[in-house]
């Protein structure tokens, strides 16, 4: 039998402090029951001595400390879990939100997860095909690895997730795939969109959505993607399915994290967020992942908008350090009408050269990943060099990569969000650009390999003819 305490003392805002309790613990959660029989929920944020601090998950307008009892129930947030999540959509707490009915649970999981035995992770190999030829040519996402999309305010990273999450598919596997769908601190425009979206393209049959808005409570920010998390480790770990992990936007994360964190009158650290905002981040990026003897895996993607445009910001800053890479978004390439408008040169893949090659895409990714990076870095300095001293000061080998710089953002970057490219579309994309260049400023390519792969030009056919 659980103990109701009648000692509220102090209630501001959110907040609620509950003296004299006995044997409560961090992160617990409380039941508060009024007068009326009304039950509010939170969850407990502090403990000292005999008093916990207590956050509501609602507003605690109305509330009246002296005829209301808290009652704390020995746990922490789970989420009921089964196969009849797929094609559903709930909010921030896992209720369902899209007026179906409650998920009938295989089990409840705590969402904080359980911590991973680092040798049992296995190491992540295989190539994930988003259909978007910059990530799948030149940073190719691999299952079980987490690669962030740093973005910034305006750009359109709603749709980049959307399309990622429409096209994503392991190749040559009979495994079930299934995409988890976090939105965090979103208006209420983006989250018509997202739902609107998955559902016109069919995507949500195979999809779990958790959708937090912007005015709901901090505190079940927080608890979003640690939701999505669990029901990913459940649907990877258990119903041995891949899972891609798509959160959106983890700046609102971090935003409600520090809000809780100055509620609690912690000392903040770098521009006010928590001193632990690292380790809290870590304890979601890293239950991506793969486990030995599991079919399953966990992919993710986390979506962060810069404030400021500023990668040096403690949000991207740290989740570079804990992620394996980042896709980056230039605001440049937006207001060129580029769509997506993905920075083909900052961005990294850490991971790319385990999920690429024979057997997984094709023998001549790699080579031709290397040839396009350097092909387009070149053609930008050549660009850059032109605006500053004129077309004149170039020679004609920089005028080729000029020239290629603009095919290849015209045509390998500028898909649009409604293309689906397989892997061979894009490669042999790459070979096409590759093309505009003279066979000698290949050499970053074996002979052999451009002789199975470029394609041949009208002079070259004519001569073997």
């Amino acid at each position: 039998m659980l103990k109701e305490y009648r000692t509220i003392s102090e209630l501001v805002g959110p907040l609620m402090l509950v003296n004299e309790v006995q044997g409560v613990t961090y992160n617990e959660l409380v039941e508060i029951k009024e007068a009326s029989g009304n039950i509010r929920r939170g969850k407990v944020l502090e403990v000292n001595g005999d008093t916990a601090l207590v956050q509501l998950f609602e507003s605690s307008n109305g509330l009246q400390m002296d005829t209301s009892t808290a009652r704390f129930l020995g746990r922490s947030i789970e989420l009921s879990v089964s196969e009849d999540m797929l094609g559903r959509v709930f909010d921030g707490m896992g209720n369902p939100k899209d007026g179906g009915p409650a998920i009938i649970p295989d089990k409840r999981m705590d969402i904080n997860g359980v911590p991973l035995n680092p040798a049992a992770r296995d190491y992540p190999s295989e190539f994930i095909q988003t259909g978007v030829s910059v990530i799948d040519g030149l940073n190719t996402l691999v299952r079980g690895q987490k690669l962030p999309v740093f973005s910034g305010s305006g750009l359109p990273h709603a749709q980049l997730a959307t399309q990622i999450a429409r096209q994503a598919k392991v190749l040559g596997s009979d495994s079930k795939f299934a995409v988890v769908f976090a939105a965090i601190g979103i208006t209420f425009e983006e989250a018509d969109y997202f739902i609107s979206d998955f559902k016109r393209t069919g995507a949500i049959e195979r999809a779990v959505l958790f959708m937090n808005l912007a005015n709901d409570p901090a505190i079940e920010r927080i608890s979003t993607p640690r939701m999505a998390l669990t029901a990913a480790e459940y649907l990877a770990y258990e119903k041995d399915m891949h899972v891609l992990v798509i959160m959106t936007d983890i700046t609102n994360y971090a935003e409600a994290l520090r809000e809780v964190s100055a509620a609690r009158k912690e000392v903040p650290g770098r521009r006010g967020y928590p001193g632990y905002l690292y380790t809290d981040l870590a304890s979601m990026y890293e239950r991506a992942g793969r486990i030995v003897g599991k079919k399953g895996s966990i992919t993710q993607i986390p979506i962060l908008t810069m404030p400021e445009d500023d990668k040096t910001h403690p949000i991207p800053d740290l989740t570079g350090y804990i992620t394996e890479g980042q896709i980056i978004l230039s605001r440049e390439l937006y207001r060129r009408g580029i769509q997506p408008p993905i920075d083909a040169l900052p961005s990294l893949s850490r991971l790319k050269d385990k999920g690429i090659g024979e057997g997984k895409t094709r023998k001549d990714h790699a080579a031709t990943m290397n040839q396009l990076f350097a092909a387009y870095s070149r053609g930008k300095d050549a660009k850059e060099l032109a605006v500053i001293l004129g077309e004149a000061s170039l020679t004609d080998m920089d005028k080729k990569y000029a020239v290629f710089a603009d095919e290849f953002e015209k045509n390998y970057v500028a898909q649009g969000y409604r293309t689906d490219r397989t892997i061979e579309e894009t490669l042999d994309l790459g070979w096409k650009l590759l093309s505009i260049l003279p066979r000698a400023e290949l050499k970053r390519i074996r002979d052999e390999m451009i002789d199975e792969f470029l394609p041949k030009s009208k002079e070259d056919e004519e001569g073997e003819n």
